[in-house]
């Protein structure tokens, strides 16, 4: 039986760089931009929303989101997140990766707008259909973590794979960087045309009424970098990996790449052989892919949800870290659209500082030295910086170590983004046949969700002063800031130690990683037309 690959995915996997590989890598980048801005534009806000409807007449402190509904709002898009993942994964390799692409943008677009736009002005109703929108936003996020993995992946050359797909993820940081610079702005604008005093000279008055029109305004600017995209996705053709290994259309595979590469590509002749073996034909979850790659399912999703609860944890609590250790002035000292800007500050600046650089140092490397490397060393500088932090955490909270602190701090966004959060989404695009691939990257991204969501909820509470009496009002005694990052040290070495799941996958074609058997494809028309069933082979 001859080991040769088809035409069209032989001459994918060593094409040149060119314009249309820029091309995708904008275009399903501008949905992970989109991603980040929706999911952690919420952390700049939720400060502001407790001043807006929790206020407490005679309390010392700005009014707060009360526990529950800090957690609905912080965590409810992970929620709808994770479903998504599992839904548009599934249904990219049920379907077609084009066909769903376009879905999960327009469900973004619409629920980002619907969340700003979220009804009534008492605090029950405002925060129900935010909570609401934003449910269903996840949702539509989740479907663009398989579908933008998987096209990328398949649309790449072998030799610069690991860049494109990371390339793609990186548009995150972009995205963060846009949320924490777009709420300065806001606020800027808003502080300049109603100033107020601050919270400690006039508790009412520090918030002004049009501060409502501050929140909404951020949460609906996702909108618009996702509704400038939906034509271009609705104009990618299907990938060829997909139409050759799925559909088993080598002919429309060839047709559609020969656009996409600006080359002419055919379909070779094909020559009847052996009978097709089972073996090929296994199912999802079945005991021969558990044989095959129960262990890379294991690898992907126990590193990507470890990930997640140390990475979400730093980036939606933040603002509180930065308060803990007085980065941030103490709330009461300024008004509402202040404490807007200042929260916004502090993420701008990791994200220009240390989130950022870490997503493109991952493109720059990860195809000279490997996602092995890059997700080991991530998990041990981030495990390091943490406990650097934790074990003389007293220490840097007195005012002339606070600027080290940050230092330290941004160190561990930086081998995060150096490191795990982009290789575990490189990686589980790669290691699965292309039948279930996207499905497979689903799960592994819906594992980290679940991460996050531990993240979101846990750290909430877990960060909490350990005297009572210190905590934020509504929430019971936690383990401390110190103990949390702790924690969150020990979460790093474990994921560090499930890596060795995980296949190094550089300057490997897809089909090798995966183990399919290229020589084994069946011809569709000759199938239909010889009911023996003979595997077709491509010389």
């Amino acid at each position: 039986m001859a080991n040769e690959q088809i035409q069209v995915l032989n001459k994918l996997d060593v094409a040149k760089t060119q314009c249309y590989h820029f091309t995708a890598i904008i275009i399903a980048g501008m949905g992970f931009f989109t991603d980040a801005y929706d999911l952690f534009c919420v952390s700049l806000v939720t400060k502001l929303l407790g001043r807006i409807y929790y206020h407490v007449n005679g309390a010392e402190n700005p009014g707060t989101l009360p526990p529950n509904v800090a957690g609905a709002v912080n965590g409810i898009a992970f929620v709808g997140t994770l479903f998504g993942q599992l839904y548009f994964g599934w249904l990219g390799d049920k379907l077609g990766r084009k066909k769903v692409y376009g879905m999960t943008l327009a469900l973004m677009v619409l629920c980002s707008l619907c969340s700003g736009l979220s009804c009534g002005t008492g605090p029950k109703a405002v925060m129900t259909t935010l909570c609401f929108f934003r449910f269903w936003l996840g949702f539509g996020i989740g479907g663009d973590y398989p579908l933008s993995a998987t096209i990328m992946s398949e649309y790449s050359n072998k030799k610069t794979r690991g860049a494109f797909i990371a390339a793609v993820f990186a548009m995150q940081g972009f995205g963060i960087l846009a949320g924490g610079a777009f709420a300065m702005l806001v606020s800027t604008a808003f502080k300049s045309k109603f100033d107020a005093p601050a919270y400690m000279v006039d508790p009412l008055g520090s918030t002004v009424p049009e501060a409502d029109y501050v929140w909404r305004i951020i949460v609906m600017f996702g909108a618009i970098p996702a509704a400038m995209t939906y034509y271009l996705r609705s104009k990618m053709p299907e990938t060829a990996r997909y139409t050759a290994l799925v559909e088993k259309n080598i002919e429309k595979a060839a047709a559609d790449m020969s656009k996409v590469l600006n080359t002419d590509i055919k379909a070779e002749p094909t020559i009847v052989v052996d009978p097709i073996q089972e073996k090929n034909q296994f199912g999802l979850l079945s005991k021969e892919f558990m044989s095959r790659h129960g262990l890379h399912l294991l690898g992907t999703t126990s590193t990507w949800f470890l990930l997640d609860v140390a990475f979400y944890s730093q980036n939606l609590f933040q603002k509180d870290i930065f308060s803990d250790v007085g980065w941030i002035p103490a709330a009461k000292t300024m008004n509402a659209l202040e404490e807007v800007f200042r929260i916004a500050r502090a993420q701008t600046l990791i994200a220009l500082g240390s989130t950022v650089p870490g997503y493109w140092f991952t493109v720059a490397f990860i195809d000279r030295i490997g996602r092995f490397t890059i997700q080991l060393m991530g998990f041990f500088f981030m495990t390091l910086f943490m406990f650097t932090l934790a074990i003389p955490y007293d220490y840097w909270t007195l005012k002339e170590n606070r600027n080290g602190f940050i230092v330290l701090y941004s160190l561990t966004f930086f081998f995060a983004n150096f490191g795990p959060n982009a290789t575990t989404f490189v990686v589980a695009a790669e290691i699965f046949p292309a039948r279930f691939r996207s499905t497979c990257h689903g799960i592994s991204s819906a594992s980290g969700k679940l991460g996050a969501m531990v993240g979101a909820f846990g750290f909430l509470y877990l960060a909490q002063n350990q005297d009572p009496s210190k905590a934020d009002a509504g929430y019971p005694a936690g383990i401390g800031v110190r103990n949390s990052l702790l924690l969150l040290g020990a979460i790093n070495i474990l994921g560090f130690c499930f890596t060795f799941l995980v296949p190094e996958t550089k300057g490997k074609s897809l089909e090798e990683i995966s183990g399919e058997e290229i020589d084994e494809i069946v011809d569709t028309t000759s199938h239909q037309s010889n009911n023996s069933g003979r595997l077709m082979s491509y010389p």
